[in-house]
């Protein structure tokens, strides 16, 4: 094992590849119990007509599954300590705006993802991901990324009650002496120095200590054993296939902008993580990343494996720098971070402790730390600043990430035009932007 992942190469140890690995997962362990609670539209009392509610516990499942396959294979076939899983934003786009917002049934969206994984893998093998990725400017990659971090904090303002509905100005302060908000608010307050802290694993930590103030308060009515604690996994038939069973109903305008939507930022979301990854391990080789092929397959085959067994799409995490930190530099590292997802399987029960008020604080923190791309944007110049505000802006406000990119997509060529920069703007951007012109004459 030592020799297949080159131990002596990089100078590691079993040891501190285990310990990296753990390091990894508690750093991420959040996402087992975030995914279920926005996928199942917690907090949301009525859904659009003819949609229901995805099984929890089925999706629980699901995302064990996916970030377990999907890490296993990052690190048996492209040798990364990179850990994946089912990526926040995404998760909240396939929530709120193509569930909740388009009313699309979530075994339609779940098709959605598999049709986005399978075209990554397609990208992938034929090499066309560099061009595409080439040709969406730098700004607006980073008004996506910041836009979808302002949107998940928003939801996460809305399910702990700190912000709620006003018929008066649309959103107004919630009542902040309600039990359940003051939870949030003690749980905002516990990450915050947590992470402040620099403690690996702060918002998982964060939510187990919100979890508890819960029941100790009485908001949350508390497991009453070890049987409570430790079951069997909860069963992924409710949504295991259903995306290959409604893979019909993806031909359509408007899931062709969900599936470019799933496409887009989960391509940019794993570039952004593996460089990041890369440069802190001292993997980049002339500005490339070795193996960067197989490590893009890896993330694109956990897609196809989360929409089938019932996730959103599955990403690479950013959190995998945490374990890199604590000294991993193999796909060992990964390996026992796939180990630790498969033992949560057992740990469904905490889902019923682990509410939307206990996850909210999560939701809002992961929004800062994604807000941070705001300050690499050219805002001093105007035509790169009105698409990468109207893209951020309009996310929160429109309640949609696709809109947000939509109205993004369509402003970059017009200022670019007008500016006289033209032939900077590379003609899959054009072709963007019809198709989004299209989606809002016949879809908005």
């Amino acid at each position: 094992m030592s020799k297949f992942f080159k131990f002596e190469k990089f100078g590691t140890t079993y040891r501190r590849e285990f310990m990296a690995g753990l390091t990894t997962f508690l750093a991420m362990a959040y996402i087992l119990f975030v995914n279920p609670s926005t996928l199942a539209l917690d907090g949301i009392e009525q859904l659009p007509e003819g949609v229901t509610r995805i099984d929890k516990g089925a999706v629980f499942t699901a995302t064990a599954i996916a970030a377990a396959v999907g890490t296993l294979i990052m690190g048996l076939f492209a040798k990364y300590p990179i850990a994946l899983a089912p990526g926040m934003g995404l998760n909240a786009f396939f929530a709120y705006t193509v569930v909740l917002g388009f009313g699309i049934p979530w075994e339609t969206a779940l098709a959605g993802v598999l049709a986005s994984g399978l075209i990554f893998i397609v990208l992938t093998v034929t090499g066309l991901r560099t061009m595409i990725i080439d040709a969406i400017p730098p700004n607006l990659k980073l008004a996506v990324g910041a836009g979808i971090g302002l949107f998940i904090a928003f939801i996460g303002f809305q399910n702990s009650g700190i912000v709620q509905n006003s018929d008066a100005t649309l959103v107004q302060l919630g009542d902040l002496t309600a039990g359940p908000t003051l939870l949030s608010i003690f749980g905002i307050i516990v990450s915050i120095m947590l992470m402040a802290m620099g403690l690996k694993g702060g918002i998982f930590y964060g939510m187990v200590l919100t979890s508890i103030a819960g029941m100790v308060t009485g908001l949350i009515a508390p497991p009453a054993g070890f049987g409570e604690i430790v079951s069997t996994a909860p069963s992924v038939a409710p949504t295991f296939g259903a995306a290959f069973t409604h893979f019909g109903e993806i031909f359509t305008i408007e899931m062709l902008v969900v599936i470019l939507t799933f496409l887009f930022v989960d391509f940019f979301d794993t570039a952004g993580t593996l460089v990041a990854v890369a440069t802190q391990a001292g993997f980049m080789k002339d500005n490339k990343l070795p193996r960067a092929n197989r490590a893009l397959f890896a993330d694109s085959a956990a897609t196809v494996v989360g929409a089938v067994v019932g996730t959103s799409t599955t990403t690479s995490y950013i959190e995998s720098t945490a374990g890199v930190g604590a000294g991993g530099r193999t796909g060992f590292t990964s390996v026992v971070t796939a180990g630790f997802f498969i033992l949560a399987l057992f740990f469904s029960p905490l889902l019923s402790v682990v509410t939307a008020e206990v996850t909210a604080p999560a939701l809002i923190i992961v929004g800062v730390l994604m807000a941070s791309t705001l300050k690499n944007i050219d805002w001093d110049q105007f035509e790169i600043a009105v698409p990468a505000f109207f893209t951020i802006a309009a996310m929160p406000m429109t309640y949609s990430i696709a809109t947000g990119i939509a109205i993004g997509f369509i402003f970059y060529p017009i200022t670019m035009l007008l500016k006289g920069r033209g032939k900077e703007i590379h003609p899959i951007m054009y072709f963007l932007f019809v198709i989004f012109v299209l989606y809002f004459i016949f879809l908005a």
